[in-house]
């Protein structure tokens, strides 16, 4: 019996406490001794406390509460940190837990620019500690069934053009406690990074590499949120179109209007040479199990039928290493992936590598609206196009 990991939560909020807590419960019910939390850390020391209590609920002894992760450091007996702060904090805590040799999850987006990814990459370079992206939307069922039926079973042909489109008719609190996500430079930036981010590593996984993009991105509502004693304007994008062109010759539009609307419209279509793959739901969750495969030859499939015959074909070994103990929820695959990167000592299946590239794909629909021409999502990670990017690693020092 291997000595369970020694894991940390730091950032006790909303997806920590909903999704990544829930994850590790599930966890712990297959294999109590791959890992135990020992330290949660949050501002808000009550929210550290309700995730301590709920795990002394799995028969382990109470994790060690903290109000500040430097602490937490300091007192050491961590061998790993699944850190779900706020977008701009990403970058600092996991630089200084990489650098005490604490191995690392950080919720998407990784870093919050291109150079604050870059950062924390080279961080765990240095250390030797694993830097790992939480991303939980391509290990679900939907996604992971779609890859299969068009890259093992070939149902669509030759893969060529997608269609994502969406007007949502959405409403935001103005008071809500993730408010920080309504100022730039704390989350950076709307809907293109921020749900966009699942989608852009789902078109990666589907796709491969994306050469080039073209956007534009506006605000075309008025909108305020709180801070502090203040009521200041909401600095997101609510509305943006990209053209997107992957290496592997698909290319694909994807448009969001994330605003009041006086009818809504969510569609998703991928087609090929033989097929189309429709989900009319959320573009950035899935393909899901609802969806429809049609073929030029007249059949059509459900995907969640397709999911049986994929798992049918799995083998023993295969199916564990997607669905470890049967797990289908996202966030407790992803949460498993890292524990069991650190146990077998390989890299996660999406390290801070693969978060960095689905990351630049957002960045630069940021950047070609900025530059109001085509760039290169390389020239994008380079740094030739930093236009959108530059006030934010100026405010955080990362330029």
């Amino acid at each position: 019996m291997t000595t369970p990991i020694r894991l940390a939560l730091i950032g006790c909020g909303g997806i920590a406490t909903n999704k990544h807590v829930t994850g590790y419960g599930l966890i712990k019910e297959q294999q109590p001794d791959l890992f135990n939390l020992v330290a949660v850390c949050d501002a808000a020391t009550e929210r550290a406390e309700a995730v301590a209590d709920r795990a002394v609920a799995w028969g382990q002894e109470r994790p060690r509460v903290y109000g500040d992760f430097e602490q937490l450091l300091r007192d050491g007996g961590v061998d790993a940190a699944d850190i779900c702060l706020p977008h701009f904090l990403h970058r600092p805590v996991g630089i200084a837990c990489l650098e005490a040799g604490v191995h690392v999850q950080i919720e998407k987006p990784v870093g919050v620019t291109i150079k604050a990814t870059r950062q924390l990459i080279e961080a765990s370079k240095r250390s030797g500690a694993i830097l790992a992206t939480a991303e939980q939307i391509r290990r679900m069922p939907g996604p992971r069934t779609a890859h299969w039926a068009i890259h093992e079973k070939g149902m669509l042909g030759t893969p060529q053009v997608f269609f994502v489109q969406r007007a949502n008719n959405r409403k935001v609190d103005p008071n809500m406690p993730w408010a920080w996500r309504f100022d730039r430079f704390l989350s950076g930036g709307g809907p293109v990074l921020d749900s966009g981010a699942h989608f852009c590593d789902t078109m990666r996984y589907l796709w491969g590499d994306c050469d080039s993009v073209y956007g534009s991105v506006r605000r075309l509502s008025e909108g305020t949120f709180v801070k502090g004693d203040e009521r200041v304007p909401d600095m997101r994008e609510d509305t943006f179109t990209a053209l997107l062109n992957f290496k592997s010759g698909v290319t694909g539009t994807w448009t969001v209007i994330n605003r009041p609307v006086a009818d809504t419209f969510n569609t998703v279509m991928y087609y090929g040479s033989e097929g189309a793959l429709n989900d009319p739901g959320d573009p950035f969750h899935g393909p899901r199990l609802t969806a429809t495969l049609k073929r030029l030859d007249g059949s059509e499939h459900k995907l969640g039928d397709l999911y049986q015959q994929y798992l049918a074909a799995m083998s023993t070994d295969e199916r564990e290493r997607v669905f470890p103990y049967g797990l289908t929820d996202g966030f407790a695959l992803e949460v498993c992936d890292f524990l069991h990167s650190i146990r077998d000592r390989r890299p996660p299946e999406i390290d801070g590598e693969q978060g960095l590239q689905a990351k630049a794909i957002a960045c630069a629909i940021y950047e070609a609206a900025a530059a109001n021409q085509v760039v290169r999502v390389q020239d994008v990670i380079d740094g030739t196009y930093d236009a959108y990017q530059r006030p934010i690693d100026e405010r955080w020092g990362t330029n």
